[in-house]
């Protein structure tokens, strides 16, 4: 199965060919590598498809491949970019670099300064991948009460004791009974203490621990429902999209 897509454009054949079977070459089937001879093929590309590194000749006729970039970063199709072109000019040099460019090569390339230039690139995609997960999955009222370390004992007993049993259908009586509290008084200790009810607590912890297995795991939605405490996937579903807008599945695709 074939991982990242490397999307190379330029209307030179030539070097559209020389640049594709450098980078097939070096992947060795670990990429996908295509190309396109104009931008508004690659433009059609990268609709259809999840591109993650493009590199784009910038002097190209109808649509240049800067008056590309500003389309794609309207369309929020923006992947990691390098450029390429025959002319040494700052001024499209410094545009392309506040677009969001992360590297200007000048041609003819060398090979080896070519395949150095995508694995940095590629590295750089890796790192936006991994802060896009972390902003999909992160609820932040969660992270506001985890990070607070003034929660006097029982409550914070409570908070570890809830992560560690995500799996299973606690209820409040259970938690205020491990913590040996009256339930009545630990509900409202709970609540002066998080700013949150225990059962939006209850629910919000185990839609960022569902959202992460949807995320980083192959599991079905049937198992990430039990996996999180439900007894129900119809019933985890109906939350999930309260709080997520969107189906467990759709957002499986977010991926």
């Amino acid at each position: 199965m074939m991982g990242k897509k490397i999307l190379i454009v330029d209307d030179e054949p030539i070097t559209l060919q020389g640049l594709k079977k450098t980078l097939e070459s070096w992947s060795n089937g670990n990429y996908e590598i295509l190309a396109a001879p104009n931008a508004q093929t690659a433009i059609g590309i990268l609709e259809q498809q999840t591109i993650h590194v493009l590199i784009t000749d910038i002097s190209m006729p109808e649509v240049t491949g800067l008056e590309m970039l500003k389309i794609l970063k309207e369309q929020n199709h923006f992947p990691v970019v390098i450029i390429i072109s025959a002319y040494s000019d700052f001024s499209y040099a410094q545009e392309a670099i506040e677009i969001g460019v992360v590297n200007y090569l000048l041609k003819p390339i060398k090979k080896q300064k070519l395949i150095e230039e995508v694995e940095k690139a590629l590295q750089v995609e890796e790192k936006r991948y991994r802060s896009d997960m972390i902003e999909k999955v992160v609820d932040d009222s969660l992270v506001n009460i985890k990070s607070e370390e003034e929660h006097i004992g029982p409550i914070k007993k409570a908070l570890d004791f809830i992560e560690e049993n995500l799996e299973h259908p606690l209820t409040l009586k259970e938690v205020a009974a491990h913590v040996h509290l009256n339930s009545s008084y630990f509900s409202v200790l709970f609540k002066e203490h998080t700013n949150m009810k225990f059962s939006e607590y209850m629910t919000r912890s185990r839609i960022q621990k569902a959202k992460n297995l949807l995320l980083t795991t192959q599991l079905s939605v049937a198992e990430i429902a039990e996996a999180v405490g439900y007894t129900t996937s119809k019933y985890f579903i109906k939350t999930f999209k309260e709080y997520e807008g969107l189906t467990p599945s759709k957002y499986k695709k977010l991926k």
